[in-house]
């Protein structure tokens, strides 16, 4: 294929564009075509504009090239209300996705001549036409022409009991099969036949940069060609099927390793209906959902229940003349699928053998994990299954100690030893960012240094953020592994579910660098690196060589122990509260019977059948249409950051932070600093995600309202309460956005129209208040926004309770520190602003606190149960507006341990600084 573009042709390798770039084209279109309809544009303007997409379309079936190739003619008939009108239809097909139903919507004319019924979907506009729609990528090294022929062989193959209808998207090459997959979210197969060339016939300069050492790949072989696309295909978009037909040896291709990511190997196109029907097979693996299925068939039979639960089957509702309306809200199949029977096609959560445990496959094929469970009540559940599992008494855990209660609960209930490390403060905005790897890697170091490394078995971080921040999760656990080879990681992603099913960020998810380390570890390769890494190091290198180098583990020793928790309900179609646990160690069979001993702890005897169906319907959605849905809120997000920051007056008092602003530059190698930067692509946003210590999720966005004079608790309560706006996080001068696959365009207008009416509003207030309104303002906004106070870092656990510690690192029993609050005589109240806090922070005996306390914003523990409190601490929470403080009851006043008890503990007499005895 020629590889010369025209110069109005679009760029196909527009990734960042998403779905929603897709509907505004085609409203430019439509623009174009009534304004020349109406006299006031020109056919050539409709035509530069169409030429402009065109590229880009070939990569949907519909319209396809019938309709575009009929809607071209139309136009160079010089008819320009006919064309205004086909326009109109297509782009409202689009908009509404009617014509995965109506085959109205695929005819050329409405007056539905038959003569253009060959080329439409033949199961379209049928009595069953509500069944699921999907496209297929096919492969070929057919001529273009033949194509349109080749499409409606496929279509010959329908048969009226297929529970799916798909479209074919033919394409020609490697790169144009990339953009399809990366453009197309219906794509849902792919079929890679022989004879396609590498490069691309249409514009693709980015994509081209980035191609060049792919394609001396694709030279050479032609049994690994199709081979080593499917791998590509399969790398960016996992969830997919792909299908290779051959004319070749196929024994010879189904038998190579590289196969595995290829469902089905066919020779020629001999058996086309059984290629057909393994495609549709392939789709139902994934549509079918073992639960959820079983619950509706137990729904509809006529069950007798004589166990513990009335509400089973809806009789005490809806014979209720009192509760009644509770059934009439919810509907009967919810109290027809309730139960407390493991039995008649149900299964136990507990103990899972059946359809359950099907489901739980099911999603760790999804997630990428050996195994998963599910979770019932949350994450904070998940997380704390996970630490009690994995930890024993005495054992070391490094964790961030900005992480969710659930991780600090967690280790008071297994009586492992947190050795907190500290997270990069981001203090403007009065919210911590994530733990640079120098400081996880000099916990380790020291650790190792005197000798207490085998007592180090986890290091617990939060992936992502909940304001956003990304680990290089891949960087972390080598450079760690690199110094303790069997160290177990704990990646809370509850916010983070979702990133599974992008491209861009999936490499950043726990189970997405744990399966690309897996592949490293299998390469000859690694061990190469290693050991030339070993030899330049040298025999003994000091730490700070250690620190400063980028460090390969020895993947001979390696044993790679991986879990993820996600918080399915936060970023997919789950009910509240329903969570997984992901699961890749290699030696879980030595953790499985305290796995479930912890699963017997912490999960209900009586889980919600609603629930765990939830659950299993939403990895049905995700593996089927993840990779758009996620897609598409990436492109809100991003279309939220354009909208404010180019808006006259909502930009004068609002500002949706960027990367340069909420990571410093010496975690961002690349340079990357906002997705709105001039000459920003896909391509310099993918080095940031690769090379990056920190990347920002971009569905993640912290609006700063200090500017416009509200704290974040503030404005969080005009939005819900005026504009029927919800959202979750705030901090002293900031609420977070958070766009996720619910969203719409339509939520995108709606949220601008408000900012524009609250901008107007101070405007007003501003302009017609005087210099006292002004200054009053000016004030408020420097309180918030420059005035704040600094964030306290962890200080240390008191002496009473490190007996097992090191010299050098801060690790403490806080199980011991937690339960001596359970001592009410040796526990003690003093108020915040009392002198005697004040007088003992600066005399002694040392304030130690009895409890968590944790102020909401900013969400983390400021004190734990056994840490002494420093003067820092007392500073940010008597700077503090907030209400919610958990631990921190403002009538009694901080909860601590007396001086005597931890005397005692130490076996020293409580004394002040001045060595004086207190009593």
């Amino acid at each position: 294929m020629s590889n010369q573009t025209s110069p109005k042709e679009g760029r196909i390798d527009q990734f960042f564009s998403g779905p929603g770039a897709r509907a505004d084209r085609w409203r430019d279109l439509q623009d174009a075509a009534r304004a020349w309809a109406s006299g006031s544009g020109k056919r050539a303007d409709f035509e530069a504009v169409f030429d402009g997409m065109a590229a880009l379309e070939e990569f949907h079936a519909y319209p396809g090239a019938h309709l575009l190739g009929a809607l071209r003619d139309i136009a160079a008939s010089d008819d320009a209300r006919a064309t205004a009108g086909l326009v109109t239809r297509i782009s409202n097909a689009l908009l509404t996705r009617s014509f995965r139903r109506n085959v109205t919507d695929w005819e050329a004319r409405e007056d539905n001549d038959v003569a253009v019924r060959d080329v439409l979907p033949s199961a379209l506009g049928k009595a069953d036409s509500l069944r699921p729609y999907f496209e297929t990528l096919i492969v070929t090294g057919i001529p273009a022409e033949r194509w349109p022929a080749a499409s409606n062989e496929w279509r010959r193959l329908r048969r009226p009991l297929d529970n799916f209808v798909y479209e074919p998207v033919f394409v020609g090459s490697v790169e144009d099969a990339f953009c399809a997959i990366m453009l197309n979210g219906d794509i849902a197969s792919v079929v890679i036949n022989e004879g396609f060339t590498f490069h691309s016939r249409h514009e693709a300069p980015v994509l081209r940069t980035m191609s060049a050492s792919i394609e001396q790949q694709y030279r050479g072989n032609p049994d690994l060609t199709a081979l080593q696309l499917a791998t590509l295909l399969k790398r960016v978009r996992p969830e997919l099927d792909i299908y290779i037909v051959s004319n070749r040896r196929v024994e010879a291709i189904a038998g190579n390793p590289m196969a595995d990511v290829a469902r089905r190997v066919f020779y020629a196109v001999e058996e086309l209906l059984e290629l057909h029907l393994a495609i549709l097979e392939g789709i139902q693996d994934r549509f079918d959902t073992p639960f959820f299925d079983n619950l509706k068939k137990y729904a509809q039979r006529p069950i007798g229940t004589f166990h513990a639960l009335p509400i089973a089957r809806g009789k005490s509702i809806f014979k209720s003349d009192w509760i009644r309306d509770m059934g009439e809200f919810y509907g009967v199949n919810l109290f027809l699928a309730e139960s407390s029977a493991t039995t008649g096609g149900l299964d136990s959560l507990l103990e899972p053998t059946g359809n359950i445990k099907v489901a739980q496959d099911k999603a760790a094929r999804a997630l990428g994990a050996d195994r998963v469970f599910f979770v019932t009540n949350g994450t904070s559940t998940s997380n704390k299954m996970a630490v009690q599992a994995l930890l024993a008494p005495g054992d070391i855990a490094i964790v961030d100690r900005n992480c969710h209660k659930s991780h600090h609960y967690g280790m008071v209930l297994s009586g492992a030893q947190p050795l907190y490390v500290e997270a990069f403060p981001l203090t403007e905005y009065s919210m911590y960012g994530a733990v640079p790897l120098r400081t996880i890697k000099q916990a380790l170091l020291t650790l190792k240094a005197e000798g207490r490394l085998d007592r180090v078995k986890m290091l617990d971080l939060t992936n992502c953020t909940f304001d956003g921040h990304i680990y290089n999760t891949r960087r972390v656990m080598e450079e760690c592994l690199a110094i303790k080879p069997d160290l177990i990681f704990l990646w809370d992603e509850a916010w983070f579910g979702f990133a599974r099913f992008s491209p861009f960020l999936r490499p950043r998810t726990a189970m997405g660098a744990a399966n690309a380390i897996e592949a490293w570890m299998k390469d000859p390769a690694s061990v190469q690196a290693y050991e030339k890494q070993r030899a330049e190091l040298g025999d003994n290198p000091s730490e700070e060589k250690l620190l400063n180098a980028r460090l390969i583990p020895d993947s001979r020793k390696v044993r790679l122990r991986v879990y993820q928790t996600n918080s399915t309900h936060k970023s997919m179609s789950a009910i509240r509260q329903g969570s997984m646990l992901a699961v890749k160690d290699v030696d879980f069979y030595t953790v499985e019977a305290q796995f479930k001993e912890a699963v017997f702890t912490h999960a209900s005897t009586s889980p919600n059948q609603q629930l765990i169906a939830s659950l299993d319907v939403s990895r049905r959605q995700m593996e089927l249409e993840g990779y758009g849905l996620v897609a598409n809120a990436i492109d809100v997000a991003l279309t939220i950051r354009k909208a404010v920051a180019t808006h006259p007056l909502i930009s004068k008092y609002f500002r949706i932070c960027n990367a340069g602003e909420m990571i410093p530059a010496q975690f961002r190698q690349s340079g990357f600093s906002d997705h709105l930067s001039p000459n920003m692509n896909w391509a310099k946003a993918l080095e940031s995600l690769n090379d990056d210590e920190f990347c920002l999720d971009p569905t993640r966005m912290t609006l700063v309202c200090g500017t416009a004079g509200f704290d974040g608790t503030q404005f969080k309560g005009i939005l819900a309460s005026r504009y029927n706006i919800q959202l979750n996080k705030t901090s002293r001068n900031s609420v977070l956005l958070q766009s996720n696959i619910n969203n719409t365009r339509s939520d995108v207008a709606h949220l601008i129209r408000v900012l524009v009416e609250i901008s107007h509003e101070i405007d007003q207030r501003l302009a017609e208040g005087g210099a006292n309104v002004r200054n009053a303002f000016e004030a408020r906004v420097k309180s918030l926004m420059t005035d704040v106070p600094d964030l306290p870092n962890f200080s240390r656990f008191h002496e009473g309770f490190r007996k097992e510690a090191g010299k050098k690192t801060n690790e403490g029993d806080i199980r011991a520190g937690f339960f001596s609050a359970y001592n009410a005589e040796g526990c003690e109240y003093i108020p915040l602003n009392h002198p005697d806090i004040d007088k003992r922070l600066k005399n002694g005996p040392d304030l130690v606190s009895a409890n968590f306390v944790i102020p909401y914003p900013p969400g983390f523990p400021i004190m734990v149960p056994g840490q002494v409190i420093t003067q820092e601490t007392i500073d940010f929470m008597r700077k503090l507006d907030v209400k919610e403080i958990h631990g921190y009851d403002a009538s009694e006043g901080l909860k601590l341990v007396r001086p005597e008890v931890l005397a005692k503990m130490t076996g020293k007499a409580s004394v002040d600084r001045g060595g004086r005895k207190v009593a």
